[in-house]
């Protein structure tokens, strides 16, 4: 991303690929599937004018270490991922931060101030709800809507099998899908590129898929244990979501985050599921106002 110094950094388990520019208050960006860091190319440099922006590849994505899952589906755990991030602030020597995440970087976002409520400072969740609560909606139809999550969490080499015969189009077709104008043309053209060549590569694919894995088990567990003891998120939490998104799809997103948070903010917008390429002003607006810029 133009103006940003890139680095590895040893996070004491994978070594992450890490962007970073700005300075002020720490503000980490973490990106969702089928991305990385390239999805916040058109919000970071904004953000750096007022932080101290990091922008990490999540384990498994962009250029980060992508080590081989478990049985239990623990490698990548938003529990795990959001101990990278925690490695990560620790090698940067930051005692908290603020937190923005989208659709699988979200879910390490809420998962990481959920195990480690001190070292947040403020958290912005762009269009999901808690896994739990997606797998609790998952009637007929919103199993048409997610049919991604079932299928990328089958049993390997399932999925991978089958995507890695046309890995570009099935890129393709979800960015197509899941975009307001039903178009590739959305996303800018070196990351689009980025993620068709991440898409292609076994081992990121893999990573993906174990993603999902994780996410209809072990997170799944994880969700549901802390709702059943009473665990609320206690950082100030902003969540944003697109009209007709998969938020949207499954019922009542602000209602649903307050019963998982203490000070709860939404708002909504019109787009696709990328919101960071396809309203970038509103998430500006939305998160800068959050993040007290």
């Amino acid at each position: 991303m133009d103006g940003f110094a890139e680095r590895r950094i040893d996070t004491g388990d994978v070594t992450l690929s890490v962007h970073r520019a700005g300075s002020g208050r720490p503000l980490i960006l973490l990106h969702g599937f089928p991305q990385n860091h390239r999805a916040w190319g058109r919000v970071a440099p904004v953000f750096a004018q007022h932080f101290d922006v990091i922008v990490p590849d999540l384990r498994g994505y962009g250029a980060s270490d992508a080590p081989p899952d478990d049985t239990a589906h623990r490698v990548y755990s938003k529990r795990t991922m959001a101990r990278d991030i925690i490695g990560l602030m620790d090698a940067l020597g930051l005692e908290r931060a603020h937190i923005l995440g989208h659709d699988r970087g979200a879910r390490v976002g809420y998962r990481l101030a959920l195990d480690h409520p001190v070292r947040v400072d403020r958290l912005g969740l762009i269009e999901i709800l808690p896994t739990a609560e997606y797998w609790r909606a998952m009637d007929a139809g919103f199993a048409m809507t997610l049919w991604h999550w079932p299928f990328l969490a089958q049993p390997a080499p399932l999925p991978e099998t089958l995507i890695g015969g046309a890995p570009e189009a099935f890129l393709d077709l979800m960015v197509t899908r899941w975009t307001r104008a039903k178009s590739t043309r959305v996303l800018a053209p070196e990351a689009l590129a980025s993620y068709r060549a991440q898409m292609a590569d076994p081992a990121r694919l893999a990573a993906m898929c174990a993603d999902y894995r994780a996410g209809a088990t072990t997170d799944r567990a994880d969700d549901e244990a802390d709702l059943a003891a009473g665990k609320r998120l206690a950082a100030p939490l902003h969540v944003l979501w697109a009209e007709g998104g998969f938020p949207a799809k499954a019922g009542d997103p602000a209602g649903a985050w307050r019963r998982w948070a203490e000070n709860v903010t939404a708002s909504s917008c019109v787009s696709g599921h990328f919101v960071m390429d396809e309203a970038p002003e509103v998430v500006l607006a939305a998160f800068l106002s959050h993040f007290g810029a």
